[in-house]
């Protein structure tokens, strides 16, 4: 039986779910200049700024994921998040005849040559997936889960942290104009996210 923190994980993985799979369109039309209406406009400068300090720690928390999707958009890749998010339901399922239904769904959306939310993985991966079809496992996905996020993290995630989307969060000026960088411990952040003393010089 579960305990009551495996169930409030399994519930807050299936509400981002949910929620990025209702909110998601085809590649939305979004600018990388574009500002964008998001739940995050409430989050902190404190809050934002801690989502540098791992890709892990953005993604434990539903602002930063959501925040991170809406970078995703900007550069037409927000299946790979979602495919990622799909897989974290999918793995708290324990009844075979829902991980039967949740696996044919994460295959057609985002598996399949003719998937409309297609993610990109090895040949090798998508044909194992492909024959685990009949009786998944939990682990039916790993592989190709573990490539997505590791794209995510190396590809995606640097280039998120010197975004508009993201340094607005931190009320950091965009790229091309004067930015401040935290070198030194000493360099003590207010609740605005502003410095109260000057970083060390460069």
């Amino acid at each position: 039986m579960k305990d009551g923190n495996s169930r409030l994980k399994d519930k807050e993985r299936k509400s981002r779910l949910s929620l990025f799979l209702t909110k998601s369109g085809s590649h939305e039309n979004v600018s990388p200049n574009k500002k964008t209406n998001t739940a995050s406009s409430n989050v902190s400068p404190e809050e934002a700024l801690r989502w540098r300090d791992s890709f892990e720690d953005l993604l434990k928390h539903s602002e930063g994921v959501e925040t991170f999707s809406q970078f995703l958009k900007t550069e037409f890749s927000e299946e790979n998040l979602e495919f990622w998010l799909a897989c974290e339901e999918y793995k708290t399922y324990d009844s075979q005849t829902k991980l039967l239904s949740m696996a044919k769904y994460i295959y057609t959306l985002f598996i399949a040559s003719d998937a409309p939310k297609e993610v990109n993985i090895d040949y090798n991966t998508k044909m194992s997936i492909q024959k685990n079809l009949e009786q998944p496992t939990k682990s039916c996905f790993e592989a190709a889960q573990m490539k997505v996020y590791s794209l995510m993290k190396k590809d995606s995630y640097p280039r998120f942290l010197l975004s508009d989307i993201y340094l607005h969060l931190t009320r950091r000026k965009g790229p091309g104009a004067t930015m401040f960088r935290r070198r030194s411990r000493s360099c003590v952040f207010n609740e605005r996210g502003e410095p109260t003393s000057e970083p060390s010089p460069w």
